[in-house]
């Protein structure tokens, strides 16, 4: 058994070390500051009192002195009147002598003895006032323990709703109670985080399931074609060139749509660097690579460039202003027209097209600035020559994307008589283009 015993007095050691001191969490910590905040004011106001109390008892015994005085003959009074009674015999100088060392024993005596109450006194209440700071600074710290609980009650429900939630309870609240202090607007931040995130979520797994559908839909049209084109017994050179030029194109559609989701996720993900491009320049590029669409669907572009500067990533302004110019020319009806006008307002690069078709609800203008929404069949075609993400309903997402990651003012309103009006300020650069 012996020799089993310091093994086990290691563990338990072992089991004492590891577990240290306490976690050092908040209420521990506010307990500590109020307990020691308490402790230093008792500890200055019991230095003070102490101070007074040895001051007041440090000044002499002034009545003490006086009736010892009354009593002492004085030494230049007269003989036979020391007392009153004239025939009382005259002091001698021996007796005078020995009065004298009787009086500074006495005040000897005296002093001693005001000393000695002083020094016990004086230790009493310095005992005594230490005794009642030690319970006090006790009590300081339970109640600063309970106090300290129920300031940090919120935040424990904080922490618990927080360690339950999951990505499929983002729709819980907190919804706290109480004063409308720190802690509640703390759990109104958090509720509207969860709000935020619970709507994130929703929206990338609707986006999940868009782009999902929108690639099934090529890939079964491949395979399709190319089980066509096996199951024909006596397949020809004509057929065949058929099928892998569809094979082909559904391919295109693909990458097309492969390429604007990249597009999508590149103007969420922010711009590490900014370059100054001009924003006429773009628009004018734009307007001459699709006058040919335009021309193909009757649709009369009409630009007006004015000057504005602006600074950001040129590639991806020059995809929000082809996106706008490919959503103004197909969603447009023959005989309309798309007005492409470029300045600069209110300290800002300012991009706006307008252009004609059916009309537009006001009410969906948000919706058609989210990915893979479309208004109906009246906005829908089968896309023009030249155009990126044609019928995805990517166009408009990608452009709020893109103003997003540029710091850029985007709004979208109905134009009277049908059509849209997408207005993007961008904000202007100190310098000029190269």
């Amino acid at each position: 058994m012996p020799v089993h015993a310091p093994a086990a007095l290691r563990r338990l050691t072992g089991r004492i070390v590891r577990a240290g001191l306490p976690r050092r969490t908040v209420r521990l910590r506010l307990t500590a500051l109020y307990g020691g905040l308490f402790l230093v004011s008792g500890a200055a106001l019991l230095a003070v009192t102490y101070g007074l109390v040895a001051g007041a008892v440090d000044r002499p015994p002034t009545v003490l002195k006086r009736e010892v005085t009354v009593a002492a003959p004085s030494p230049s009074a007269p003989a036979g009147r020391a007392s009153g009674n004239e025939g009382t015999r005259p002091a001698e100088p021996g007796d005078r002598a020995a009065m004298d060392t009787a009086m500074a024993a006495l005040q000897k005596d005296v002093q001693r003895t005001v000393d000695h109450q002083k020094s016990a006194m004086l230790h009493t209440l310095l005992v005594q006032s230490g005794i009642a700071l030690g319970l006090m600074s006790l009590t300081s710290v339970l109640l600063g323990w309970v106090v300290a609980g129920r300031v940090l009650r919120p935040l424990r429900t904080i922490t618990s709703t927080a360690q339950d939630i999951s990505a499929t309870s983002l729709h819980r609240r907190l919804a706290l109670a109480g004063p409308r202090d720190e802690l509640r607007e703390l759990g109104d931040t958090f509720d509207a985080l969860l709000t935020r995130l619970d709507g994130s979520f929703q929206a990338q797994r609707q986006f999940v399931a868009n782009a999902s559908h929108e690639l099934r839909t090529p890939l079964a049209r491949q395979r399709v074609l190319g089980q066509v084109a096996l199951a024909d017994p006596e397949p020809t050179v004509e057929s065949l060139r058929t099928a892998h030029e569809r094979i082909l194109a559904a391919g295109r559609q693909q990458e097309r749509l492969i390429e604007a989701l990249l597009t999508l996720a590149r103007g969420h993900a922010g711009l590490d660097e900014r370059h100054p491009f001009d924003l006429a320049r773009l628009a004018r590029e734009a307007v001459a690579a699709r006058a040919t669409a335009a021309h193909e669907r009757q649709v009369t572009l009409r630009p007006q460039a004015g000057a504005a500067v602006s600074s950001g990533h040129r590639a991806l302004a020059e995809r929000l202003v082809a996106n706008l110019l490919d959503n103004a020319i197909r969603y447009n009806m023959p005989g309309g027209q798309v007005d492409v006008t470029t300045g600069t307002q209110a300290g800002r690069a300012v991009l706006t097209v307008a252009n004609t078709g059916p009309d537009v609800p006001a009410d969906a203008v948000e919706r058609i600035l989210l990915p893979f929404q479309r208004l109906g069949p009246a906005r829908t075609g089968s896309g023009a020559r030249g155009v990126s993400s044609q019928g995805f309903g990517l166009g408009l997402s990608i452009v709020s994307a893109i103003a997003a990651a540029h710091d850029a003012t985007l709004t979208a309103a109905p134009r009277p008589g049908g059509g849209l009006v997408v207005t993007v300020g961008f904000p202007t650069a100190t310098t000029q283009p190269p």
